[in-house]
């Protein structure tokens, strides 16, 4: 596929000798709350190759707090204003969320490259960018609406106290590689991939910003946008690892590397880097591949890179660290020394030996008085014990006759449900398309961390009118009789809806066909089916039709909605 930079979207090339520096010192262009990004992207400090080139420059439109878009974002502070734009924290007053909103006249310049490179990305709809909402020409003005992240921290303010752990430096670069590999898939190229681009959320997800429409608001192009991509990854890594910008000015609130040394490996940087990531920082960045050790073939993609990173033994996260718990300290009142009067300070406290118990005449004729007793005691149970043993002989058999006669398997347990093994699974749209087709094994491989999951609803818990219902049917090999069925799932709330059906195929033609015979609601995430209707069948259909609410999900890249996930699927009979 060839490489489609915000270039392709109509971006003047324009940067380059003039850096964009301070003059933001006060600015965040993509919406982290109180976290002001500082445009320090000199062609040395971002090294990227990205060119910029003087053009007409209108003024940025006459605008204030409380001014409202298409009467409807309300304008609450601008955090940055810079060439001939200015960015906005907004309200959405239809929706009542927090939006960020970039805003520039429609006679600038770059306003239709802006709009392209707006739209362009809003398609794209990866869960791991920060979407594009709106992007509007109107009254003069063209504007690009997106989301507002106020629980994420940029990079940036991350390696302020200091470099990242390996783990977390680990899920930085693979979360953001593997994101850019799909943009690039896409045509989309990032170009201005610094430490402010890059958030970690809350949930520890980490998301980029401003994909294609940060580097068409300030006129950014590349003749090799992957390549770019790749290295401002490997810069970030790099950051990462070592609290250092692999160059040698200084940006972004890190200091550069020395002057006239060069690019030098993390691990020659800062003492203890983790190696494997070192090296991969230094075949993501612009020197051949070479490392101090090793000689690999240099990274110049994004999916190069996600590939060279699927190749590192997987870095686990370190273990939780658990303190000792405080020696066991014997009271003063178990050391015997209650209501005694404190010792003075530096005084000798003699041990007092007690009498040896029992030593005395009465002692001793107590002692003799009690083991009497206890033998008579023994004698008179002994002999107790065996006259019932001989009474319950004799009445035994006499007793287990009038079982068999009268009483038949009134005495005999009933039997334990039995697990029932699945053997396939597939997944029944009763309308429109598959959920998640071919994840179904993941709900009965017996590993509860991997899930078939349905997509994201606007509406809930019921999923209908969009769909009469989502779901698996299960193959159990052979007709059985049913007991229960027990779902493991992923969210909990208000509410999930699970049913039970018969059906007569793995494929079966409608909902229609088959018969339903259990049905739960539960706010848990197990719900436990009870069969009510007495049947054997080979096949067993789980039907969700209502979902809970459920925030965004960095693990399965589930959006905000009304969803479930299913883990496991247990029958029994």
């Amino acid at each position: 596929m060839a490489e489609r930079s915000t270039a392709a979207v109509d971006v003047a090339d324009n940067s380059g000798d003039e850096p964009l520096t301070a003059k933001a010192e006060q600015s965040t262009a993509d919406g982290v709350a109180k976290n002001p990004e500082r445009d320090t992207d000199s062609d040395e400090a971002q090294g990227s190759g990205g060119t910029e080139s003087p053009g007409k420059k209108a003024s940025p439109p006459e605008l204030h707090s409380g001014h409202k878009l298409a009467r409807r974002y309300r304008l609450e502070e601008c955090v940055t204003r810079l060439d001939g734009f200015s960015s906005w924290r907004a309200v959405d007053e239809k929706l009542r969320r927090a939006v960020g909103v970039h805003i520039l006249p429609a006679e600038h310049t770059r306003a239709r490259s802006v709009l392209a490179a707006a739209r362009s990305s809003a398609l794209l709809g990866d869960p791991r960018f920060v979407q594009v909402l709106d992007a509007v020409e109107e009254n003069d003005l063209v504007y690009v609406v997106h989301e507002w992240l106020p629980d994420a921290t940029e990079l940036t303010t991350l390696l302020a106290p200091g470099p990242l752990e390996p783990h977390d430096a680990y899920q930085m670069v693979s979360q953001v590689s593997s994101a850019m590999a799909a943009a690039h898939r896409e045509g989309l190229a990032h170009l201005r991939l610094n430490p402010n681009a890059v958030l970690r959320t809350s949930t520890g997800q980490w998301r980029i910003r401003g994909l294609a429409v940060n580097a068409a608001l300030r006129g950014i192009s590349s003749d090799t946008p992957q390549r770019t991509d790749t290295e401002a990854i490997g810069a970030l890594l790099y950051a990462a690892l070592t609290q250092r910008w692999p160059y040698e000015s200084d940006a972004y609130g890190l200091s550069g590397l020395p002057k006239g040394v060069g690019l030098i490996a993390p691990d020659q940087v800062r003492a203890g880097v983790h190696r494997g990531l070192s090296e991969l920082a230094m075949r993501a960045l612009a020197n051949d591949g070479a490392t101090a050790s090793r000689h690999e073939a240099a990274c110049t993609t994004p999916e190069e890179l996600v590939k060279a990173i699927g190749e590192m033994p997987r870095i686990r996260p370190p273990e939780p660290a658990f303190t000792a718990p405080p020696e066991y300290q014997r009271t003063t009142y178990q050391q015997g020394t209650y209501g005694r009067p404190a010792p003075h300070a530096g005084a000798t406290q003699p041990m007092t030996t007690p009498p040896p118990p029992l030593q005395s005449r009465t002692g001793k004729a107590l002692k003799w008085a009690v083991s009497a007793l206890l033998i008579a005691a023994l004698g008179l149970g002994s002999w107790q014990l065996a006259d019932a043993l001989m009474d319950q002989s004799g009445k035994s058999d006499d007793t287990h006759k009038s079982q068999q006669s009268d009483d038949g398997d009134k005495g005999a347990s009933k039997p334990k449900p039995q697990p029932i093994k699945i053997q396939n699974g597939r997944e029944f749209a009763a309308e429109g398309p598959a959920q998640n087709s071919g994840a179904e094994p993941k709900t009965y491989d017996g590993d509860p961390s991997t899930y078939w999951k349905t997509k994201s609803f606007n509406e809930g818990p019921p999923i209908a009118p969009y769909k009469p219902g989502v779901g698996i049917v299960y193959d159990l090999g052979s007709a059985k009789k049913l007991s229960t069925a027990t779902i493991d799932m992923r969210y909990a709330g208000d509410h999930t809806t699970v049913e039970l059906y018969a059906a007569d195929s793995l494929t079966p033609s409608s909902l229609g066909s088959m018969t339903q015979i259990g049905k739960v609601t539960t706010t848990d995430n197990t719900a436990t089916v009870k069969v009510t209707k007495s049947v054997k069948t080979q096949y067993v259909l789980v039907w969700l039709t209502a979902v809970p609410r459920s925030g965004y999900d960095s693990t399965l890249y589930a959006s905000d909605g009304y969803k479930q996930a299913i883990g496991e699927v247990k029958f029994t009979g």
